[in-house]
């Protein structure tokens, strides 16, 4: 997959897509990188340890076990806090650049400033626009599940799959290339504990849909929920196992906060993982 410049390979490989929060409220590093200095330092320490993509949010999508706790802000708040620092980055870092934003007045003006790549947290169904300002520019687009509450009529992978089907339509009508789609079932958002480990654990049957597939475990709520109700400072091994499992079940894009310790997991995973016919001595 192409992302400006870059090459993402997706075909039987597990990136890391490092999360760079340029807001004051996010779950976990609400408040560290809101200037232009903290922000680019902690993406070239993300590069160095072997980022593959950054992720830069303007807007906290918080959400604690499936219900929405950040406080919503207007896109040129979004577009004050982040074209500086995406200006340094795209002169700085030499990895593509995703935003993270489902606001098309956001998403036009950072990918006219060179932005490689969009993460939608609402896949297309939020803003009308974002889908022909996608396809305008023919950037990658990571389409995720989302929905308000997590209270569901049906199965939730089911759902899940269900609402990423309309959310291709959208972009295939709207003249996203096929080959541009990335599917992000949402953990966490909108569901709870159960609801999330479901998504996760049956994960080949997102995967039948024939896209890559990102997976946004890191740190979340649903692992401190398991862990009996630890902070977001004490999920970081919590987060290692949903790693290990995401790219067992097929997962193309990991988005993390901690670089070095999800590649350690995500190489020792994928060593092993080649060994799964019988090996002669």
């Amino acid at each position: 997959m192409q992302a400006g410049p870059y090459t993402l390979e997706l075909k039987n490989n597990t990136l890391l897509m490092g999360v760079l929060n340029l807001t004051p409220d996010s779950f976990h590093d609400g408040g560290r990188y809101t200037s232009i200095e903290a922000a680019l330092a902690q993406a070239k320490k993300m590069e160095a340890e072997g980022a593959d993509i950054i992720d830069v949010g303007p807007e906290s999508t918080r959400e604690v076990l499936g219900q929405r706790t950040a406080t919503s802000i207007e896109a040129s708040t979004e577009i004050q806090r982040l074209l500086p620092v995406l200006d340094v980055l795209l002169k700085e870092c030499r990895l593509p650049i995703s935003i993270d934003t489902y606001k098309s007045s956001v998403a036009a003006l950072a990918l006219e400033a060179g932005a490689h790549m969009i993460n939608d947290v609402w896949g297309f169904q939020r803003d009308p626009d974002m889908a022909r300002v996608v396809a305008e520019h023919n950037v990658p687009v990571t389409l995720m599940h989302n929905q308000v509450g997590t209270d569901y009529t049906q199965d939730v992978v089911h759902t899940v799959i269900d609402f990423l089907k309309r959310s291709i339509d959208i972009a295939l009508k709207a003249g996203v290339a096929e080959d541009k789609i990335i599917l992000d079932p949402g953990s966490g958002f909108g569901k709870n504990v159960e609801q999330s480990s479901a998504v996760l654990a049956r994960l080949g049957e997102l995967k039948a849909l024939g896209f890559p597939v990102l997976i946004g475990t890191s740190r979340k709520s649903m692992i401190g929920k398991i862990l009996g109700g630890v902070p977001s400072e004490e999920r970081l091994y919590g987060t290692i196992a949903t790693t290990a499992l995401a790219v067992s079940n097929g997962a193309n894009i990991l988005r993390v906060h901690d670089i070095k310790e999800n590649k350690d997991a995500v190489k020792v995973t994928q060593t092993i993982l080649q060994h799964t016919t019988p090996v002669l001595s």
